[in-house]
């Protein structure tokens, strides 16, 4: 229903209003009685203001009578502050409203002026929701306490910007009368209407207001939120990142500041640091690209040396500056500042997480335009912009490498050849003029195959080495204090050595995540400074000085020994391990070529794609699936047998354990180009991801013990059709010599969103020669 078909049945009328006095006011307030008495009684001597008036001039030719009638509602004392008036109903047309509504929110015709922001807030239809609430309310007695916002922007005469306005509507001088027997409304009605209460078209199918009328005037106050609104504006569009990056996204801002500090010729400048120069980008830039790069000056940090934009930076504060042409000495750059018209400044550096990335400034061709509250407002909205270019200095980094990656590293070999075809239809788009983006690359209905070998105790082994490299630089610590003490037996010294001790002794105990972080303070901030003063005690304190920092790495500036054996150690496993994954994929896939990609961590895992969609050929045999299976069983064993007999050349013996995630239930993947990398594609797809990121903490269930084991295969299914194929698979392996006759049958506890998963674990025979561990796969 439009708002028009309810003004045909809205009338204005003052009897809600005489009844307010009558009812409400009056009893409260005695003194009132004969002002009412007397006002009562010139109403009812003047018929056109009885009942429903159509003609609104009606209230104009008895001001006499209505403005003592209105100071219930719109008190003197606040009569020329006040934003306020009251409505006919629906239509807007004031029939009476204070110097400050007509002259900001209505025209010289008396209607409403500005726009409802529809965008906003839906204010639009608010009038038409609150219609429907008024008559529930009033007739069948459903009340909806639901506040929904009107706001309103009107253009300011005076600057031309846009002043917005919250609307606060009062319906208690509305009253709803019924024309004929309105509908009847059963239980389950009434609760359709409850549950849909803001959806107009439902609420249409059971209020028909050819059945109602609207008789008396809504009381309309307006509150300037421009500042709340604007700043709103801002969040939602530095959310955007075309916002700040591109020149209408930049100009957007500009009008956005314009109308939060009142100033239509106010404009606005970024800086971001980048390396050894800033990236100033301004409304005037050239492009509609959105990056950074593009869309900015280049200025090199020495240019800007001395100058206010530096000082600010510095500083971590906002400058003010009232006119560059009363600037002390001015370097260049405020020298050409000036001579393009600018002549008062605000700038506000940009920080994120404490570091400074760049600056915001808001200038004028006015000379002494800002003042201390602006700073103050500036202040309020710097956070704002400081996020939106740590997310574009970002995007820069991400663009940069992209074009690394675009000139150095190739598409992975089985599915260029999709890409290829994209590529060439955007290329094809831009050649005719056509705005193009590379459309989304998706497979559909691929199967996906997991594996990881990790190591097992890896946080254990690296904090044993934090603990005993933190208590070798503690004791070379100590042993400077003790020998210091032996010369001069100074009560500081000793509550250094009793310091040091007490951090050993704890260190020995137990090792917390910041004891790292503590000790190492403790040592550079208050040990170290006094070995300078130390030395002068003679020749035994320097040498067990100079004993302290021939201990320490000079890259790390610690004791770095057993730290560096255990990384070195994950290093040299991390890359056997990766080498033959590597060698072992890249025959595989001459035999059948699919999307797979490594990662190393603590160990490696490694991630496969295999379906029709992603062969040119659109073909794929069933059989090649289970091949790959029983393909990743083997090469499990060849990564354990690897593990095996690198570990006599390990500093940090190191034990790995082998999972595999059979899930051969086709799923879709798409290509995210802002990673370069194959994601799964929606939200039934991503229980395969989540399933990944539990199982190296999975537990054998009723036992309590760690389903991966050193030594052992772990197969994790949950079909039972994939388990008897796994089962096939052992045996197979084990009639072989790749795998022990140990076979266990495993449940596992459920994990958060994980529930019923199986496994397979079964013993590697480490004797067997890697070579055995390979299988001849030719396609079919």
């Amino acid at each position: 229903m439009e708002k028009n078909e309810i003004h045909s049945r809205s009338v204005a009328s003052i009897e809600p209003l005489l009844r307010f006095w009558e009812n409400n006011l009056v009893p409260e307030c005695s003194h009132m009685a004969s002002v009412y008495k007397d006002l009562k009684e010139k109403v009812n001597q003047t018929p056109e203001l009885q009942g429903e008036i159509e003609d609104l001039d009606v209230f104009k030719n008895h001001k006499d009578i209505l403005t003592p009638l209105m100071s219930a509602i719109f008190p003197p004392a606040s009569f020329h502050s006040e934003i306020a008036a009251a409505l006919t109903p629906y239509t807007l047309e004031p029939l009476f409203a204070t110097p400050k509504y007509q002259e900001l929110i209505a025209d010289t015709t008396s209607s409403i002026k500005g726009q409802f922001n529809n965008e906003k807030t839906s204010s639009g239809n608010n009038w038409l929701l609150q219609s429907y609430f008024l008559v529930l309310d009033k007739v069948y007695n459903i009340r909806q306490g639901i506040d929904k916002p009107i706001i309103q922007s009107v253009e300011d005469k005076e600057t031309g910007l846009d002043t917005f306005y919250r609307i606060v509507p009062d319906f208690q001088f509305i009253d709803v009368k019924t024309l004929g027997e309105p509908r009847k409304l059963n239980g389950e009605e009434r609760a359709t209407i409850i549950e849909n209460i803001t959806n107009t078209e439902i609420l249409a199918t059971f209020i028909d207001f050819s059945k109602f009328l609207f008789s008396g005037f809504t009381v309309a106050r307006a509150i300037d939120i421009t500042e709340p609104e604007v700043i709103s504006d801002l969040e939602k569009d530095l959310i955007d990142q075309h916002s700040i990056f591109s020149s209408i996204g930049i100009k957007r801002l500009e009008n956005r500041l314009r109308a939060l500090f009142r100033r239509p010729g106010l404009m606005i400048g970024i800086g971001a640091l980048q390396g050894d120069q800033v990236m100033i980008v301004k409304s005037d830039c050239n492009s509609n690209v959105n990056c950074l790069f593009f869309n900015s000056q280049h200025v090199a940090l020495d240019d800007l040396a001395g100058s206010v934009w530096l000082k600010a930076g510095e500083d971590g504060k906002i400058v003010r500056i009232p006119d560059f042409k009363e600037l002390p000495d001015p370097v260049l750059a405020e020298q050409q500042a000036s001579s393009v018209g600018i002549r008062s400044m605000l700038i506000s550096p940009l920080s994120y997480q404490d570091e400074n990335i760049g600056i915001l400034e808001i200038f004028s061709t006015k000379p002494h335009d800002f003042s201390a509250s602006d700073e103050m407002m500036l202040g309020q909205i710097t956070p704002l912009f400081s996020v939106a270019l740590k997310r574009g200095l970002d995007e820069l980094g991400k663009t940069i490498q992209s074009i690394i990656k675009e000139k150095c590293t190739a598409v992975h070999p089985s599915v260029e050849w999709r890409f290829q075809q994209v590529a060439i239809k955007h290329m094809e788009r831009l050649r005719f003029g056509t705005a193009s983006e590379m459309e989304p690359i998706i497979f559909k209905d691929v199967v996906p195959l997991f594996g990881q070998s990790d190591i097992r105790g890896s946080s254990l082994a690296r904090n044993k080495g934090i603990q005993q490299d933190l208590t070798k630089q503690l004791c070379f610590a100590l042993d400077v204090m003790d020998t210091a003490s032996n010369k001069r037996p100074w009560p500081l010294l000793e509550e250094y050595k009793y310091r040091i001790q007490k951090k050993i002794e704890d260190i020995a105990t137990e090792i917390n995540s910041g004891d790292e972080v503590a000790t190492c303070a403790f040592l550079n901030n208050e040990v170290t400074p006094t070995f300078e003063s130390l030395k002068g005690l003679g020749p035994d304190v320097i040498k067990s000085i100079e004993k302290y920092y021939d201990a320490l790495d000079p890259v790390a500036g610690v004791v770095y020994d057993k730290r560096k054996e255990y990384e070195d150690s994950v290093s040299k496993l991390n890359e056997t391990l990766s080498s033959y994954l590597a060698k072992e994929d890249a025959l595989i896939q001459e035999s059948f070529p699919h999307y797979f990609e490594k990662r190393q961590t603590d160990g490696i895992d490694y991630m496969m794609y295999v379906g029709a969609s992603m062969a040119e050929s659109g073909v794929l045999a069933p059989f090649h699936i289970k091949n790959l299976t029983l393909w990743q069983m083997i090469l499990s064993c060849g990564l354990a047998w690897h593990a095996e007999h690198i570990k006599p050349e390990l500093e940090v013996p190191l034990d790995i354990c082998h999972l595999i995630l059979i899930n051969h239930t086709p799923l879709s993947i798409r290509f995210r180009f802002d990673e370069k990398r194959f994601d799964v594609d929606g939200a039934y797809d991503v229980r395969h991801e989540i399933i990944k990121s539990r199982l190296d903490k999975a537990l054998i269930k009723g036992t309590g013990d760690r389903l991966t084991q050193p030594g052992r295969i772990a197969v994790v299914y949950s079909n039972p059709e994939e388990g008897r194929q796994i089962q096939q698979h052992v045996d197979f392996m084990t009639s072989q010599g790749k795998l022990n006759n140990d076979l266990e049958v495993l449940e596992l506890d459920d994990m958060p969103d994980v529930k019923g998963l199986k496994a397979f674990r079964v013993g590697v025979n480490l004797e067997s020669v890697p070579k055995s561990n390979i299988i001849e796969m030719k396609a079919g």
